[in-house]
Order: C-alpha cells, then structure tokens, then sequence
C-alpha cells in the first residue's frame, strides 16, 4: 500500500475551519425566554437544569433543535416542502454554529392498535424477511409475515386498443398474500359491546332509551333512527321482532327521507364501531373514554390466540420457532436465539438484526417484547426506544437533544443511560440534556441552569459553568443539588388493607401482597419488575379508586388550564349569573368569539411552503372576545382580564368579595397546592412544559371522589425544589383520610414513603416477585435489594 509524501514544514497555525466550536444563541424569546443569550460548547455533554416551566424546554427543543430542522427542510425543493410540516423560524435574534439536531423526546409513540415495538424499531421487518428465506415451508415474501398486511385476490380482463380495428381482450389475475388474522384484522384483540349499557330496552324510541353520549332525545342521531320507518316509536326495544332487531343493531347504510332531507340510516353497533372504537382510547374526551371502558371489553382473538398473525404465517418455522414465537419472546431471549442462527446467506442481515436487539439489552430494554403495543410504553420507555436507531450510528458532528433520558429509570439504571450519553459525545456529537436528576446532572461537562423561577418569573440564564460552580451558585438548583430526604421518625399506622392475590399479569408470578390503607406506600422495583402490573393491572378499577398515570394530556392553542380543568364552567356561570345573560357569550369557543379571529385571538395567514405568519386581532386585541361581552364585568373585572390573571391572584379574586365563587376557588386551591400559582388561566396548554401539564392533571383528578389515589410516577418532569411540595401535598391526601399509592423511583418519595413494596429482583421474567415488603427504615438497614442499596447511599446510611 503507497503512502502519500509529505513534505516537513513549519507546522501551520490553527485551520479557520476548527474556530467553529460553539452554538451561539442571541436574543432568545421563544415562549417565556427573556432575550437569552449563551454560548453552548459543541462535541461536549451539557445538560439545563431549572425548575419546571423556567425555559428549558423552549431553548433546547423550540429554539435549537427546531431552528436545525427547520434549515435543513429548506434544503429541499419548494415541491418537496409543500409535503413537510410548515416551521416557523423560532423567535431569536442570531443562531450560529447549529449541526443536524435529532431530537429524542418524551413524546409517547403513537397508539395505533398495530404498532408495536417490532414495527417501530424495523426488528420486525428483519425478523419478516429472515422468516421469507429460512422458514420452512416457504409461504412467501416478507408481506406474508405482516399482520399489517392482509392477503388479497383480485381478476378481470381488459381491452387492448392496437389501432385499425385490432383490439383484444386479455384476463389479468392478481393476488397478495399477507400476515393479517382475518378476524381481528391484525389487532390480536377483538371487541365485545355490552348492549345493556347501550339503552334501556325498557323504554321506546319516543322515551329516550339510549345511555350512549351525545345520543339525546332531540339530537339528528336518534331522530334519524326513530323517524327511519323501520321501527315503531312507542314499541318497548326488547319486544322488538329478530327483524327490528337486526335492523336496529346491526342493518346496513341505507338512504332515508326524513322531513324532506335525504338522511343515511345505519345500525347502531356499526355506527359506533366508526364514530367511538375507531379513535385512540387516549384522544376521547374523558365521558367518552368512561362509556368505552363500560360497554366495551376486548378479549383475546380466539383465531390468532392474541398474536395478530394468520394460520398460514404461523405454520412456516425456523427450526421450532415460528415468527409469533419470536415476537413474544424477551428481547434479551431473543438475541440468543438469533445468536444461534448461522446462514451465510442471510449473514448481513443477521448482524443488523443482532445489533438492534442487542442495542435493546444495552439501554435496559431487554424485558420487553418486540410483540409488546407501542401505546403501552411509559414515556421512560418510549425514549429509550427511540434511541437504538442511533446508538450504532456511524454520524458524527450531530446535535443530540434528549429530554429527561433518566425518566421512568431505576437508580440502578440511570448509569447504565449515563454511559450512552458519554458515547454518544466520545464519538464527536454535541449532546444536549434537558434533565433533573443529580445523577445525570454529574456527568456534565457544562451545566446551564435557567430561572430563578417558572413561567413569567423564569426565562433568563442564572449560571452556566462546571458542576462544581453550579453547586456554589446560590440558584434554586444549586442550593438543592446535594438535598437529601431525611427517613421519617415515625410512621402511620395502616387503617385496613387492599388484599391482592395470585396477580399473575405480564410478568407477574403468582403475587399475594397486601396493600396499606390509609398510609402512603410506594412500590418500587427496576424498570420492568412488575410495578404498573401490580398496580393497574391488579387493583379493581372500581368506585373509590382514582388512578392517575402517565398519559401525557392532549390540547390544541385553544386549550388552557381553566378549560382542561373545568374551572371555565363556574367561572362563565358566575359572570353569566351577575349579568343575567347566557353563560355560552363568556366562552371563545362559543357565542362570545371575536368573530374576525373566531376566538383565536390571532389571525393566521398561510403563505404555502414558507411559514404562517400569526398576527394579534385587530378587532379584538388579543383578547379573544367581541367588544360587547367584555362591557360585562365581575368584581371589576371583564372575562379577558380575569383569564388573564395567575392562578394565584384568581385564587384571592374568587374567594371573596363580589366575585366569590365557591366552585371555582376550590379548583384554583388545587392548582395552587400542585405548585401552579403562577400560571395564567387562559395559557395556551401547548407552552406548558412536561412538569407543567403531569401537575395539571393531578391536580384535576384530585377533585375526583375516591379513597384510594394510584399516581404513576407524579416526579416526572419536576425540579429538586418542586418534588418537596409534591411531597407536602401527598401528606395532605392522606392525612386528609386518602390512602396514596405511589409508583416511584425517586429516592425522595421513598424515603418519604409510610410503607414500601419492593418488586424484582430483576426485569421481565427475572422480575415479577416481592422481594421487600416494610418500612423505609427496615428497607435501608437490610439493604438486601438493590432499591435497598441505592436508598441507603441516598440518605447517608
């Protein structure tokens, strides 16, 4: 091999080209930001810190990482673009030094009934076209391996056209063979619909049977039905004929006239199956999702036994196993098995599929199953799982931004995710975290904290530096970086117990455990030790039983604390009330919209591939309401002035005085209590943070009735500092008579816990066990688990 000679020179300078080593940030104002200005270090790990709401969020992911996409969209052609989401330039003033940003966040993946983990890695479009090679028999392509793919046959004849009088017919056949179990569809689940809670086959058409939302007396749904002319209107439903039956349930579209107007009739269950089962459980509105969950059951497909595939799919193996068989197994089981397959012919793509099922193991994900619902992760999970695509990337020079990667992890764990932050920047990659956790705070080589408060009273940069600086600054969270929980003194003595027995869900092994009432008990464990399947899993979702998880809440720029909450309804009914006029004129949604912007508050201009340019109303100012309705006052105040008050100032206006609203201070008392205060009611939900939005739910479902409140890890996304008032408010539950079960791994709430149940040892089928059951105080002087260890170094034991 030649090697180029070199001739030896006075070495030159440094090259220009290596100048380039920061991303320069100036004039930052995207959501609360304050004209922010910094310089980030590149190919180094720097993590933002700061309370819940103090801008973190808004600099890293909407200003950095959305500038970097945005740029890279316009590389492409204006047709190209007119197909790509339109991107506003965030507002900042100069943006310097960016490199492609990926951008790897909470966001749960998608919850469409046929994704799956397989499908969202591409592990099962390897394990697909293994099968198509070496399965025996051979029934296929890859399709024929895929549930999302169902097999289809089609024949005909057309004519062909050659000129003078010469055409002939030809006969085409065409068929597809898919994966798809005809009868679930590809589901693994299939519904049933109890018609008991449908209507009250008691009662007629003309009294107002149907027990279904939205189907009232005088809506067009039920009168399409009643004046259809299939039926009689004053006939009880339950003497109707096996004809009016059938029709009623389940009769196919058919054209009716009803007053003239041409109208479609269908039965009722197909009509539900479309306009209810068809939508994301997670997207209805909350009495909607309640009358799902009560009239609908999903039970396992009997034709595929739950594995989504067809007979024929089934049927082609490797060796014993077939491609459901692999899909059920542990990753980490898995990996062996493809270990042990060696077929030259297939050697490349067994690498690949190796790598990626081992990338699974290495991030702490080996428990799970590639056949395992994507909607299912925890947000922890979701991101994990997000980041094997990128863990043998050969890319460098590329800005990684990750938000909260400790989520959902075990102390145990969160070194093992450390370790692959430290490779990705060993590889030449500015790395980007957005993190809580001290922990993870550690390994940073640069540390930005933004504050000193959130929401309005946030947006600036208090310190940036090295940890041990940030440790000396005096900013919120360098005075509570070394906080450590103390374990109580004493703890309270249970009033009953909840008996669980034989919970044998997931990986659960045959679990008899009883959990403490009246107490506050935290069930711990490693990621995927059983803790949700106990609790979710084995708890009756019965009356008296409030569970609040980790389902991120959904709304649109109309949405805001005071709607999400309910706070709007007593609020526009005590305005509505002092006035003597419909409580409807007091909503932006409704009678009240400023009719130019139609409630928005802002006009939207779309100019096609370059970004909508968003301008305040005119008419309104802003402020979202017709001139007329705002000369209508409460306590002084019009409806837009009061939406714009902070939760804590509204807390004072409605609690006494002329404006005192009982039902609405009770609301703000609550939102107060979760640390919210400072909020403004009408905030748009899509600029709260992820602390924000998990504080606002609980702090709705805390006016829910109920003896027992289940909270899915209630830390995710809050500060050191805002982890002591949630602790403050979990005693307030329960010595207001609540008994508080906790999934958590913070160390704070355990050492803070009256009882703790510990699962594991391990994850998957090493998992599934209880392996402590006492106080906190038993559990550190044992340290016989590894919660045990990690609490025990916690608090100094």
């Amino acid at each position: 091999m030649s090697k180029a000679t070199t001739t030896d020179s006075q070495s030159p300078g440094p090259h220009v080209a290596d100048s380039h080593d920061v991303i320069r940030v100036h004039g930052a104002r995207e959501n609360n930001l304050r004209d922010v200005s910094i310089e980030i270090p590149k190919r180094r790990l720097t993590v933002f810190t700061g309370v819940s709401g103090s801008g973190k969020s808004s600099l890293v992911f909407d200003t950095i990482a959305a500038e970097s996409q945005r740029l890279i969209n316009e590389t492409y052609s204006a047709f190209l673009q007119g197909f790509m989401p339109n991107l506003a330039r965030p507002e900042v003033d100069v943006l310097d030094g960016l490199t492609t940003a990926i951008a790897v966040d909470q966001q749960r993946m998608g919850s469409d009934p046929r994704s799956t983990v397989g499908t969202a890695t591409d592990a099962n479009a390897m394990l697909r076209i293994l099968f198509s090679r070496l399965g025996t028999p051979h029934i296929g392509p890859p399709g024929a391996f895929s549930f999302n793919t169902a097999s289809v046959s089609a024949s005909g004849g057309f004519t062909v056209d050659r000129g003078a009088d010469k055409t002939r017919t030809e006969k085409v056949s065409f068929s597809r063979t898919g994966g798809m179990c005809t009868h679930c569809e590809g589901r693994g689940t299939v519904s049933d619909i109890d018609l008991t809670q449908l209507y009250d086959d008691s009662k007629s058409l003309s009294e107002d049977p149907f027990t279904i939302p939205t189907y009232t007396g005088d809506g067009w749904v039920v009168r399409v039905i009643a004046e259809s002319g299939f039926f009689d209107k004053e006939k009880p439903i339950r003497e109707y004929t096996k004809k009016e039956r059938h029709d009623f349930l389940y009769r196919e579209p058919v054209k009716v006239k009803i007053n003239g107007v041409n109208l479609t009739y269908e039965g009722l269950i197909p009509k539900l199956q479309k306009s209810f089962l068809s939508k994301d459980r997670e997207s209805m509105q909350p009495h909607i999702r309640a009358f799902v969950d009560r009239a609908v059951t999903f039970t396992r497909c009997p034709d595929c036994d739950g594995t989504r595939l067809s007979e024929l799919a089934r049927s082609s193996k490797i060796g014993e196993v077939n491609i459901a068989d692999a899909c059920a197994m542990e990753i980490r089981d898995l990996a062996e098995w493809v270990r042990g397959l060696d077929e030259p012919s297939v050697a490349p793509l067994l690498t690949k599929l190796r790598h990626t099922l081992d990338s699974f193991v290495e991030i702490g994900l080996g428990y799970l199953s590639l056949d395992r619902a994507s909607g299912t992760l925890s947000g922890g999970e979701a991101q994990r799982t997000k980041m094997i695509r990128h863990l043998g990337s050969s890319l460098t020079d590329v800005t990684y931004v990750f938000d909260e990667p400790s989520i959902g992890l075990h102390p145990h764990d969160i070194q093992r995710m450390n370790n692959l932050l430290l490779r990705l920047r060993d590889k030449g990659n500015t790395v980007l975290v957005v993190e809580h956790k001290p922990e993870t705070i550690a390994i940073a080589d640069h540390v930005v904290d933004l504050g000193p408060g959130a929401g309005t009273a946030g947006g600036t940069v208090c310190f940036e530096g090295t940890l041990e600086g940030l440790r000396g600054s005096g900013t919120v969270t360098g005075r509570h970086l070394d906080d450590r929980a103390k374990i109580k003194a004493t703890v309270r003595e249970p009033t009953g117990a909840l008996e669980i027995r034989g919970a044998s869900a997931n990986n659960l092994q045959g679990v008899d455990v009883d959990i403490p009432l009246g107490v506050l008990t935290v069930i711990t464990g490693v990621a995927g030790s059983g803790k949700s399947s106990l609790v979710h899993g084995s708890i009756p979702a019965e009356e008296g039983v409030v569970a609040i998880d980790q389902t991120p809440i959904r709304g649109s720029r109309r949405s805001n604390p005071a709607t999400y909450t309910g706070l709007a309804d007593p609020i526009r009914k005590a305005f509505a009330k002092a006035n003597g006029v419909k409580p409807a004129l007091f909503s932006a949604n409704s009678e009240g919209a400023c009719p130019t912007c139609n409630g928005a508050g802002v006009i939207y201009t779309d100019l096609a591939i370059m970004q909508s340019v968003a301008t305040p109303c005119e008419e309104c100012e802003g402020r979202r309401f017709e001139a007329s309705v705002l000369e209508y006052r409460l306590g002084g105040r019009d409806i837009s002035e009061v939406l714009a008050m902070p939760v804590a100032e509204a807390e004072e206006f409605f609690g006494s005085g002329e404006a005192r609203t009982p039902a609405a201070h009770k609301i703000l008392q609550r939102l107060a209590d979760v640390g919210l205060g400072y909020l403004t009611l009408g905030q748009p939900l899509t600029t709260l943070s992820g602390g924000e939005r998990q504080r606002l739910k609980l702090a709705t479902h805390m006016g829910d009735k109920g003896g027992v409140y289940v909270l899915d890890e209630p830390t995710t996304g809050l500060h050191l500092a805002d982890v002591e008032q949630l602790l403050g408010l979990l005693d307030r539950l329960v010595d207001s008579g609540k008994s508080v079960i906790v999934i958590e791994h913070h160390q704070a709430v355990m050492a803070h816990a009256d009882w703790i149940i510990d699962l594991g040892p391990g994850a998957g089928h090493d998992g599934g066990r209880i392996v402590f059951e006492g106080t906190p105080a038993d559990l550190v002087e044992a340290r016989s688990t590894l919660t045990g260890e990690h609490l025990a170094a916690y608090v100094g034991a």
